[in-house]
């Protein structure tokens, strides 16, 4: 793979027709279905939140694929990529990087941590303790990282996937609300079906397909085609069904949506718009979009109602105007 570049600007006059991006995208996901058995819907949900350049937190019980799904995702995109295994003793400079006395130059020199990569995959996080888990903050949501009073820009593009373990509550840590509501979505794929695992069991009866998997976009392109996805138009009844929505969870929810959350919902269905050949947003993609990225991002009072059903019901109170 390349290695990260630093930020530098997109040329806007080789911004992709939707078409085009449209393709990329598309291209992405079936590969990433060469890998992956089944779960289409989480599968387009993840390359969209990338393309519309967004973090990704997929949380289910052990075994079901998510780190797998995380490096197949990398893999289909010629960039840098670096996985951190979390665990109750990294340090934030494992994370980031730190300063080495170089006894040559008599000098610090700056060993870039693993978050200096174009996809970054944090393997269960929640198993670091919160302090380690702050490393990321400044990272994911400003694209930069400051040690020792140095700021230094990431490689574009960045994009954390991270997976949670659900099971092992008594061993592993919650995730800070400020980390979880930089996550544009959150994300489960549960057990295959029986016809679906034995698909699995024939394709990695012999090497596992992972280990053959070739990029079909590369850095450049999805750089190109995130700005493809600005383009998308956002109607102003779109943008006050978005605000009522999220007012909606505030009136009812003990912490509700974030502004931040109406951007990635805004986001979102606009890289919606574009897989689906659209230049503009409608209600659907709005919909489509909503329980992915809202639902993490709200508290509900114990015992009353989960965060998906609240969010199914603001769609289904929510009038589109």
């Amino acid at each position: 793979m390349t290695n990260p570049q630093p930020n530098t600007a997109v040329d806007h006059s080789e911004t992709p027709s939707i078409a085009e991006a449209a393709a990329t995208t598309e291209a992405v996901i079936d590969n990433v279905e060469t890998v992956i058995i089944g779960n289409r819907a989480e599968i387009e949900h993840i390359v969209v939140a990338l393309f519309a350049d967004g973090h990704i937190l997929l949380e289910d019980v052990p075994g079901v694929g998510k780190t797998m799904l995380a490096r197949a995702l990398a893999a289909s995109i010629d960039c840098s990529f670096k996985r951190v295994q979390f665990t109750p003793d990294l340090l934030p400079s494992d994370i980031t990087g730190v300063n080495v006395f170089n006894q040559k130059t008599r000098e610090f020199d700056f060993q870039r941590g693993p978050i200096f990569a174009n996809v970054v995959l944090g393997d269960e996080i929640n198993r670091a303790p919160p302090k380690t888990q702050s490393a990321l903050l400044e990272a994911m949501e400003e694209r930069q990282v400051t040690t020792d009073g140095t700021t230094r820009p990431l490689p574009e593009p960045f994009t954390v996937i991270a997976t949670q373990n659900d099971v092992e509550l008594g061993r592993t840590y919650e995730l800070p609300l400020a980390e979880i509501d930089r996550f544009m979505k959150k994300l489960r794929l549960g057990y295959p079906t029986p016809k679906e695992e034995t698909q699995l069991l024939e394709r990695v009866s012999g090497a596992h397909p992972i280990e053959t998997v070739q990029s079909v976009a590369s850095a450049e392109e999805l750089l190109r085609a995130r700005e493809t996805v600005k383009t998308i138009r956002v109607s102003e009844p779109i943008r006050v069904y978005i605000s009522n929505l999220v007012e909606y969870t505030r009136q009812n929810a003990t912490l509700g949506v974030s502004p931040r959350g109406s951007i990635s919902l805004m986001r979102g269905a606009q890289a919606r718009a574009m897989l689906d050949e659209r230049s503009y947003v409608i209600p659907d993609d709005i919909q489509t979009e909503a329980p992915a990225v809202l639902s993490h991002r709200i508290r509900t009072e114990s015992g009353t109602e989960t965060n998906t059903s609240l969010i199914r019901r603001a769609l289904e109170a929510v009038p589109v105007e």
